[in-house]
């Protein structure tokens, strides 16, 4: 340790009283984090990138300061679906101080591993007040049965109106319309399910209809069109 000749020259004044760093909650307990193994919790974070072309969600599940899960999640570029996959491949097995400083290949994932540092650091965790924290496997109950990403993808122009395209439930077949023209339902395909009954043996049209469904008062509809046609 190196001082300059002006603190060397000084005079030693005691702290005083100092109570330690404050405690945040971490899995139905105070703890006093004051290294990296003090660490643990489930939580989510969002990214993007400089260009704000696209963003990520990651959720990490952290025991002990180790990171043993990890959920990657990307929309809005093509190029993040490959980085994503790398990050899923670097991120477990890291401590959080080392996935902060460790290169998750797209600006995005960086940016959410950023922000999830933060709430991990400062006791923001959702496990924050359950004890034991979660299991290792809760990320992946954010995907629901079929293992998909909850998207949502709607675009609207002012001469043409709004045109649903995916929905939780799945992709947009077609939007039932009224007499007026306003949007009352919709229908889709769950493309998860579809390609679930196909793997058990089905042929793609039986697979098809039995992953079809619809939303809202589809049957009261005047018209239904296709969202990506007309």
């Amino acid at each position: 340790m190196i001082y300059s000749k002006e603190v060397e020259e000084m005079c030693t004044v005691a702290q005083g009283v100092h109570h330690g760093c404050a405690p945040i909650p971490e899995e139905a307990k105070w703890v006093q984090a004051k290294k990296v193994e003090d660490i643990s919790g489930l939580t989510h974070g969002v990214g993007w990138c400089a260009p704000q072309q696209g963003a990520c969600k990651l959720t990490l599940n952290v025991k002990e300061g180790i990171i043993q899960e990890a959920l990657v999640e990307t929309i809005g570029c093509s190029g993040m679906t490959h980085s994503a996959a790398m990050a899923s491949e670097i991120l477990p097995g890291l401590t959080v101080m080392e996935a902060l400083n460790t290169d998750l290949v797209c600006d995005a994932i960086n940016t959410a591993m950023r922000e999830l540092f933060l709430q991990i650091v400062y006791g923001r965790t959702q496990s924050a007040f359950s004890e034991d924290g979660l299991p290792i496997g809760a990320g992946l109950e954010d995907l629901g049965k079929g293992l998909r990403s909850q998207v949502g993808t709607m675009y609207g122009t002012l001469k043409k109106g709004p045109r649903y395209l995916e929905m939780a439930e799945g992709y947009v077949t077609g939007i039932a319309l009224d007499a007026d023209n306003e949007i009352i339902g919709y229908k889709f395909v769950n493309l998860g399910k579809m390609t679930d009954f196909i793997k058990k043996g089905d042929d793609p049209n039986t697979a098809y209809e039995k992953a079809c469904g619809q939303y809202g008062r589809v049957d009261d509809a005047v018209k239904v069109i296709d969202p990506r046609k007309e």
